[in-house]
């Protein structure tokens, strides 16, 4: 028997002070505050403010040798916290990690008359020659995030040495999309507008609906709440597909199997990657945070 949805009740019980709290974005959670306290908070000026990102130190381990850091970058109308569930992973095998807020995003201002990822640039590659100095950099990009990664490495190919693309937009292969986004913004009461946000994260971003509890919409709402870059035009087009050719480091695509931007279309996808696809049975778009566990196994090994 399929399990039907009810999209007119929330995942949890509370009182209409939580509720409203929960849907200004006001609610951090536990997880969220946990890492949020172990990181070093940096940021880099520009034009329009500041560009802020959080690092954690790889985990001391006696007689391992640490590994190349990350560089993580999230998705749209998302921050760090996107990679919440990687952070373990990453830095328990040795990895420092920088994970950056986009301008427009999280804790990081918008970019005098920035429009879309193309924008962000040369901000991009000035603050991360600035935060890691002389390196070339493993970059894992999640969604837009992966999509303005390839950019920059197409931009500036001596800035990165390797690409984990995370469920990435751009490849034009669909002329419309398999899912249909509600707005919120309208929405006086707070129960409607989470109400919202609990069907979107299940319409794109997860596979299982069981999976969308209080402290998911808490960190989903506080980062849709700060996204201020809303007309955002690359991902519907082929710019990646057209990037790919001209990025001259090791490339490899990881996607949710039910990721809905290109269900169904895997081997075309892989042709677009020369074959460099992994999926990850289970998962939709934010495939590292629904299964994060296998989603981990199956990227440690790619990184340096």
């Amino acid at each position: 028997m399929v399990e039907v949805q009810d999209w007119t009740v929330l995942p949890w019980d509370g009182s209409a002070q939580d509720y409203a709290a929960v849907a200004a974005g006001q609610v951090t959670p536990p997880e969220v505050a946990q890492w949020q306290a172990q990181a070093q908070r940096v940021t880099f000026a520009h034009a329009g403010g500041v560009l802020t990102a959080h690092h954690w130190p790889a985990a001391p381990a006696p007689g391992h040798l640490h590994k190349a850091p990350v560089v993580v970058l999230h998705g749209g109308s998302g921050s760090w916290t996107h990679w919440l569930r990687m952070l373990g992973p990453l830095t328990q095998a040795g990895h420092a990690v920088w994970a950056l807020d986009l301008p427009g995003f999280g804790a990081s201002d918008p970019l005098p008359h920035q429009q879309d990822a193309d924008d962000m640039l040369p901000l991009l590659a000035a603050s991360l020659q600035h935060w890691l100095p002389g390196q070339a950099l493993q970059i894992m990009g999640f969604s837009l995030g992966g999509m303005t990664a390839a950019l920059l490495a197409a931009a500036y190919p001596a800035l990165v040495r390797q690409l984990v693309l995370v469920g990435p937009p751009g490849l034009g292969l669909r002329d419309k999309p398999l899912y249909r986004l509600k707005g919120w913004r309208h929405l006086a009461d707070p129960v409607e507008q989470l109400l919202c946000h609990q069907y979107n994260l299940a319409a794109l971003m997860l596979a299982d609906a069981r999976q969308i509890d209080r402290a998911t919409l808490a960190l989903h709402t506080a980062n849709v709440q700060r996204d201020r870059l809303p007309r955002r035009r690359l991902a519907s087009t082929d710019i990646l597909r057209q990037t790919l050719p001209r990025i001259t480091c090791p490339v490899q695509a990881v996607y949710g199997q039910e990721d809905v931007l290109y269900r169904g279309l895997w081997p075309q996808v892989a042709a677009c990657f020369g074959g460099r696809l992994q999926l990850i049975a289970g998962a939709g778009h934010w495939v590292q945070y629904e299964q994060p566990g296998v989603f981990a196994e199956a990227v440690l090994p790619m990184l340096l």
